[in-house]
């Protein structure tokens, strides 16, 4: 081989390897986290391998966790602009990226509920919208002006239904799709790059997901990203990632738009089954290339059956499952 081939051959090696590192660094391995402050008002604290008590933010990272999801609620308290910021500043300090996920509530917004603010109960739909703009920007604002760079931003949570009921349901395309382009808009004008990610439950339901991005389609709403969440059964989990890949890869062809798993969560007692899920399921997602931006596990620091829930990866003693492994 003469210097000229050579010298060809080791540059295109060097943009391969390039192309793939940062295709490595682009691809989210997330975790919302947005209970942990609350657990360690209540005590709880988090440790590692050995039994260290260790910042929570710092084990992810050590378990190549490079993006962080926080939720935002808006009547004052846990999940407010404070609670979010003070998550925030430590994904931060840890090279974490951040997803924030409005649920335009003062509680969980998800299917079966999504109910409006109590400082907004009595407002019109021109007001709602009103509401969701200012609420999107002033939290966005917030967070810039304290150091922060959002790279993700939901306008709305699980919005299967539609949000902000009954203005908001799905029973109104129009309506809904006005809803979201509010907060697409504050978005873009704090943060005219981050992506607006558009999520629904169930993202095994490709005829559900077919039926609400036609209708907000059709009555023109704004997105950049398709999330979907994945809570597959134990026992049936490969039959429910073949049918999330299929979803994805016909949401990618049919919107011409990149998704994303923001949330997906198995029992804690089921960590080696959770693990071979989320391998399988980062392989599925990796495999659209560009179009496969990332998978977030869903609390995944939260302690067997704190508020109820076992979907986490951490056993009784504070430390992390092998449920994370595959990231």
């Amino acid at each position: 081989m003469n210097f000229k081939k050579m010298l060809a051959a080791f540059c295109g090696m060097a943009l391969t390897l390039a192309a793939s590192t940062a295709s490595a660094q682009s691809f989210a391995n997330g975790a919302d986290v947005g209970w942990v402050s609350q657990q360690e008002s209540a005590g709880y604290a988090f440790y590692n391998s050995s039994g260290v008590k260790t910042d929570p933010f710092v084990l992810l990272k050590n378990l190549n966790i490079n993006a962080i999801r926080l939720r935002v609620w808006v009547k004052p308290g846990w999940n407010d602009g404070a609670d979010v910021l003070y998550k925030a500043k430590r994904a931060a300090a840890q090279g974490q990226r951040i997803m924030i996920d409005f649920h335009y509530s003062d509680s969980w917004a998800d299917p079966g509920q999504q109910t409006k603010p109590s400082a907004w109960a009595n407002h019109t739909l021109a007001q709602l919208n009103n509401d969701v703009y200012s609420h999107t920007q002033g939290t966005l604002n917030y967070l810039k002006s304290n150091g922060i760079n959002v790279e993700w931003v939901q306008v709305g949570n699980e919005i299967n239904s539609g949000m902000l009921w009954p203005e908001g349901k799905t029973t109104s395309f129009a309506n809904l799709a006005g809803l979201i382009n509010s907060g697409y808009n504050a978005t873009k004008a704090v943060f005219p790059n981050a992506k607006v990610i558009l999520h629904l439950a169930n993202g095994y339901d490709n005829a559900v997901f077919r039926w609400f991005f036609d209708g907000v389609k059709g009555a023109g709403a704004k997105w950049d990203v398709i999330g979907m969440s994945h809570y597959p059964p134990p026992s049936d989990w490969t039959n429910y990632n073949n049918k999330i890949s299929i979803n994805m890869k016909d949401m990618v062809a049919r919107y011409a738009k990149p998704v994303m798993v923001t949330e997906v969560g198995m029992d804690w007692t089921q960590a080696a089954t959770s693990k071979a899920m989320v391998a399988d399921l980062l392989t599925k997602t990796k495999a659209l290339g560009s179009n496969g931006l990332g998978v977030f596990y869903w609390e995944p620091q939260a302690y067997p059956s704190w508020q109820g829930y076992t979907f986490g990866a951490l056993d009784g003693s504070g430390k992390f499952t092998i449920a994370l492994d595959p990231f």
